[in-house]
C-alpha cells in the first residue's frame, strides 16, 4: 500500500503519520513497517546521547496500523476511529533511531461501532512492545468545513 493510500484511509499526516509501509493485510488482520529515523521529532530529546523511540510512539504506531485494518470495515464517510482504551502494554525491547519495525494489529472483536484489537511491534522478528486497544469511531468534520487559522 502506498503513502497516498495509507493517506486516504487514516487523518495522520507527517509527522505524526508514524505507517511508512503496508506489508499485507487480511480481514481482520494488518502488518506494516516503520523505519525510525534518527531526525524524527520525537527522539531529539528522549535522551541525548542514547536516544530512544518512547514507548507511547510505539503504541502509535500500533493504532495507526488498526486505523488503516479498519478503514476496510466500511465505516462510512467522515468516520474515523479514536483510540478509547489501552491495556496491558508491555514493552520488551528498546527501539532505537535507525531500525525497522514491523508494526501489526489483530482485529479481536466488533460490537456496534467499538473495536477491541491487539498490536504487536517487532524489530528483526523480537517482540519490542504488545497492547491490546479499543477504538470506537468518531465523525470528522471535512477539510472545508475545518476551521481556518486567524488571520492576525
Amino acid at each position: 500500500m502506498t503513502v497516498e493510500r495509507i493517506e486516504a484511509a487514516i487523518p495522520h499526516r507527517p509527522p505524526m503519520r508514524l505507517i511508512d509501509e503496508v506489508l499485507g493485510e487480511e480481514d481482520a488482520r494488518i502488518v506494516c513497517r516503520k523505519i525510525f529515523r534518527p531526525e524524527e521529532f520525537f527522539v531529539q530529546g528522549h535522551f541525548p546521547g542514547f536516544p530512544l523511540v518512547p514507548g507511547i510512539i510505539l503504541c502509535e504506531c500500533c493504532l495507526q496500523a488498526g486505523a488503516i485494518l479498519l478503514s476496510r470495515h466500511a465505516l462510512g464517510p467522515n468516520l474515523v476511529p479514536v483510540a478509547t482504551r489501552m491495556d496491558n502494554v508491555k514493552f520488551k525491547r528498546m527501539v532505537r533511531p535507525g531500525e525497522t519495525v514491523e508494526v501489526e494489529a489483530t482485529l479481536n472483536e466488533s460490537l456496534g461501532k467499538a473495536f477491541y484489537l491487539t498490536g504487536k511491534v517487532t524489530v528483526d522478528g523480537k517482540l519490542a512492545a504488545r497492547l491490546d486497544f479499543a477504538c470506537s469511531v468518531a465523525e470528522s468534520p471535512s477539510v472545508a468545513e475545518s476551521p481556518r487559522e486567524e488571520q492576525s
